[in-house]
């Protein structure tokens, strides 16, 4: 069949009349995705369904990292029909999606190799699916134990299930159950007309990375508002953006230093980490950039002042962060607990669909800000950082080699706002937008464990009639626990610090 009927998305958060994208029979839709998905520069961003009262309507959302386009195209399906042909079984990255799909609307998808349950959402189609029933994978054999983690974690870890079936010490097999919150965020997108309060969500999908949602959905809706951000918004919104990302990044490294018992890295890193999260705080009052990001302007755009501090710490916890990173990963003891250990190969995370961190360990350069840029990304040419080994130490090696790009990338960037023709043209927020009707946008922000995706479907009336929110964890759980997969047990905990995989973001 021919594939030229499909709609190129040209730009990231690019809107689309909804009469625009071409609509499939089932059968054109199920060959043009895996056709596309053939070629290694592609990838699926999100593939979702939207229920009607006589249909369903399926929406594929299939990128290329080479040409920068995404490529939007629908098919309709009567809600009468129960069962589907299964793109899993051709293609594993899609089989994520198909489970959701089924969980919610109980399509049944013909073929699957397992439609396990996601996440337990609150409105799911099959009310009786419930925690005490979930299809654990099991091994009948009397030399395997089986071993349980969670849900309820000491300190403040979020909840989920991990289940080990062990040979010994050996893991042979590691299932992550998590859907335990039922926050029911995409239907409160819906629920809360009011701007702001949807603003507010998009920051709290993920605390961790709360900067990187709120732009998303900032940028799905400026641009079904054909609202304009000026250059200097766009700057305030990259140093937010970066600054997020090296505050996780010292964060995270004190947490494998902790696990490894390195103690004089894990406490240099958490001050690190301390100084970087309190120059956000000084920037906008909030530690985590809560607030910082709003529709078409700002409420805090960069003073002198500010931009003088940030580059102060920038510039003292940098030499420091550096020294002792270098130290972390010239050290015997350390290099023994991270190097060759929870291995993941890039034939495995092409097959899982892995983005940001879990697809460039393995040397795949999944990176949103290189592949579809956005706001001032476009004009930096941002070159992706990769590694080949797909182990702990390269996640560790990663982390340092972003947190030193998030440094010199951010000290030019404030260099540039003090410049006069920027200073002061950040204008205020908008209290309220009108949104184009009947309409279709999707942005990529790259949050930083990766792709972040956010889609939006308003009606004639140009009210937001869905919303869905793909988080990178939702990929990239799968790689933690092929991570652990024939290593010993007690390596868990530090592929799982290495990974640092969000609950609340995959428990939507």
């Amino acid at each position: 069949m021919m594939y030229s009927k499909y709609k190129e998305l040209t730009n990231n958060a690019a809107p689309l009349k909804l009469d625009d994208i071409p609509l499939l029979s089932y059968d054109a839709f199920f060959d043009q995705t895996l056709h596309l998905l053939k070629n290694p520069a592609c990838h699926c961003v999100n593939l979702f369904a939207v229920p009607a009262d006589a249909f369903f309507t399926f929406y594929a959302c299939i990128a290329n990292d080479e040409d920068h386009l995404v490529f939007v195209y629908a098919s309709r399906v009567a809600a009468t029909s129960h069962s589907l042909p299964s793109m899993c079984q051709h293609n594993m990255a899609l089989g994520i999606f198909e489970r959701e799909i089924y969980e919610n609307y109980g399509i049944f998808f013909e073929g699957h190799p397992w439609l396990k349950p996601v996440r337990f959402a609150f409105n799911r189609a099959d009310q009786s699916m419930v925690m005490d029933k979930y299809p654990f994978y099991s091994i009948a054999s009397n030399e395997l134990h089986e071993v349980g983690v969670g849900p309820i974690h000491a300190g403040v870890i979020e909840p989920g299930h991990f289940r080990f079936i062990c040979n010994g010490e050996k893991v042979l097999h590691l299932e992550i159950h998590l859907g335990y919150q039922h926050r029911g965020v995409e239907k409160l997108f819906l629920e809360r007309p009011k701007l702001l309060h949807r603003m507010v969500l998009s920051e709290n999908i993920a605390g961790d990375s709360a900067v990187s949602h709120a732009l998303a959905f900032a940028m799905v809706i400026e641009s079904l508002a054909g609202v304009a951000v000026p250059e200097s918004l766009e700057i305030e919104r990259m140093i937010a953006q970066e600054l997020e990302r090296l505050a996780v990044h010292a964060g995270d490294l004190a947490g494998i230093c902790a696990d490894v018992a390195f103690q004089l890295g894990q406490v240099v890193f958490e001050s690190l980490r301390t100084t970087f999260i309190n120059s956000t705080q000084l920037w906008c009052g909030n530690r985590f950039g809560k607030g910082l990001v709003r529709i078409g302007g700002s409420h805090y755009p960069l003073s002198d002042e500010v931009i003088d501090s940030i580059d102060k710490v920038l510039v003292q916890s940098g030499a420091r962060f550096t020294e002792m990173t270098d130290r972390m990963l010239n050290m015997p003891s350390v290099l023994a607990r991270l190097d060759n250990i929870g291995n993941v190969t890039e034939t495995q995370a092409r097959l899982i669909g892995s983005v940001g961190m879990a697809a460039k360990i393995c040397g795949i350069a999944r990176d949103t800000r290189s592949s579809h840029p956005y706001l001032y990304y476009k004009k930096i040419k941002h070159q992706a950082i990769c590694f080949a080994s797909g182990d702990a130490l390269a996640l560790s090696q990663l982390r340092k080699a972003e947190a030193e790009q998030c440094i010199n990338r951010l000290r030019m960037r404030l260099k540039l706002m003090k410049e006069p023709r920027l200073a002061g043209t950040s204008p205020q927020p908008m209290a309220a937008v009108d949104l184009q009707p009947n309409s279709f946008a999707l942005s990529l922000s790259e949050g930083w464990r990766g792709e972040i995706c956010h889609c939006a479907i308003t009606d004639e009336r140009g009210q937001i009639a869905h919303y869905k929110v793909k988080d990178p964890s939702m990929h990239n759980w799968l790689s933690l626990a092929l991570a652990v997969r024939n290593q010993e047990i007690s390596d868990f905990p530090i592929c799982n610090k290495s990974y640092n995989q969000s609950y609340c973001g995959f428990d939507l």
